[in-house]
């Protein structure tokens, strides 16, 4: 058999003494860089979650105040408020619904039957200006036409 000589004061080849200054310095730069790109996915990722939080909260401010109509907001034509509910200020319009050729006989369907429809518009918004931010809603109730 061979035997394998040992040179314990030899310096091993040029091959695998490690990595060279430009070799670190490239694999230093290449980090930074994926770094950087994940830190920018998760900035956008978080402005969208919180551009989500406050639609949501618009969208449940916007139920309360709808709720309200009708009981602590008189359900009539020609109403027009306002309020805050935290960090989302909000404004009711309810005027008499017009016709807008969507659906031609709803409004003769409701004069045949004794019942006035009420166009009811609110707008909810938050932030404070320049990047203030608001959302509208809408939707239709239906009264008795002798109730007012």
């Amino acid at each position: 058999m061979r035997q394998m000589q040992r040179h314990p004061s030899k310096i091993p080849p040029a091959s695998s003494r490690g990595f060279t200054l430009l070799e670190l310095l490239l694999a230093f730069v290449v980090f930074a860089l994926s770094f950087a790109t994940v830190l920018e996915i998760l900035s956008g990722s978080m402005r969208n979650t919180v551009r989500a939080r406050h639609h949501t909260e618009a969208a449940l401010t916007a139920q309360s105040v709808m709720d309200q109509v009708g009981l602590e907001i008189p359900l009539a034509a020609g109403i027009n408020a306002a309020g805050q509910a935290g960090d989302y200020n909000w404004s009711v319009r309810i005027y008499d619904y017009a016709d807008t050729g969507e659906n031609p006989h709803s409004v003769q369907l409701s004069e045949l039957t004794g019942i006035k429809l009420l166009q009811i518009d609110l707008d909810v918004s938050w932030g404070e200006p320049p990047r203030g931010q608001s959302s509208q809603f809408g939707t239709i109730r239906a009264v008795l036409a002798n109730r007012e």
